[in-house]
């Protein structure tokens, strides 16, 4: 299964406290037609904490109404423990999903061993009925997972990469470094897409591509072909935005800059609330300002 490209974590609208269909349906049919390689449903930045076991089937399937068979459709399921992870997994595969990108369990963060972590993606692996990748995000779970572990997990036939979200290159590179030349390693965080490309990973699943789907896909392309200095100069374009609909105002500023973008962006489902207007002005002068710079 290849996952070489870049795909947004879509987010999820909503219409009043229940999910938008038609919007989600809406922002996927204009996704496919960029060079995205596929998409990402229920990852963090879908809100998948505040989306219940059905709504997230139901968000799986209406994906791949859109999505087509040449693209990848990636879908989060995670869950605190081992029974309950492979039931949303093996929903999700029903649903549709191509691949299944399973969190670390963090609740019991002290616990949270090498080993521990070993045994429950192996069975998580041993019972998914699809491809697991697999899902470090530090700043959602407060722990990271080992590249020891990872090291482990790589020689199981269906584990097949890791996203790993912290900003941090050198863990990035210890990840390609120490696994199999076809396990896949994607990136996260949007502000060290560039660098993490040049020291191996085959990709991104980052929230600006949600808002600028072709400025992301052409970053990887010029390094793909070689042309370092434009790419440098890409990354430091995108920096600025990508940094505020993720570390600075969240998945309200996402939203926001969806909005702002011409998608179904909307506001999140409570507890979270909508971005200020002091925020949403900050957005927009930082996408302008891209979309002019990039032109």
């Amino acid at each position: 299964m290849d996952l070489h490209g870049i795909f947004p974590p879509v987010t999820t609208p909503f219409h009043g406290d229940d999910i938008d269909v038609r919007a989600f349906g809406q922002n996927l049919q204009r996704y496919m037609t960029t060079r995205l390689a596929g998409v990402v449903v229920l990852g963090s930045n879908g809100e998948a904490p505040y989306v219940g076991d059905q709504e997230a089937e139901r968000l799986v399937a209406v994906a791949r109404e859109h999505v087509p068979s040449d693209r990848r459709l990636i879908a989060g399921a995670g869950s605190e423990s081992t029974r309950e992870t492979i039931a949303a997994v093996k929903r999700a595969a029903g649903a549709g999903a191509d691949v299944v990108l399973v969190r670390t369990p963090a609740y019991y963060k002290s616990q949270m061993t090498a080993d521990v972590f070993v045994r429950h993606y192996t069975a998580v692996a041993d019972a998914a009925p699809v491809p697991v990748l697999l899902y470090d995000a530090p700043a959602f779970t407060g722990l990271t997972l080992p590249v020891a572990a990872v090291t482990r997990l790589a020689d199981h036939p269906n584990i097949i990469g890791l996203k790993e979200s912290a900003p941090d290159i050198g863990l990035v590179a210890d990840f390609v470094a120490n696994t199999p030349g076809d396990f896949q390693v994607l990136v996260g965080s949007a502000p060290t897409l560039y660098a993490s490309l040049c020291v191996g990973a085959i990709g991104g699943i980052v929230a600006i591509a949600c808002v600028v789907p072709d400025l992301c896909v052409r970053l990887l392309t010029l390094v793909q072909e070689g042309r370092h200095a434009e790419a440098l100069i890409l990354q430091q374009q995108l920096t600025p935005l990508a940094r505020s609909v993720t570390s600075v105002y969240g998945i309200a500023g996402l939203k926001a800059a969806l909005d702002l973008a011409g998608y179904a962006g909307g506001i999140p489902r409570s507890p979270l609330g909508p971005a200020s207007a002091q925020a949403t002005d900050v957005i927009r002068t930082q996408l302008a300002a891209l979309l002019a710079a990039a032109a």
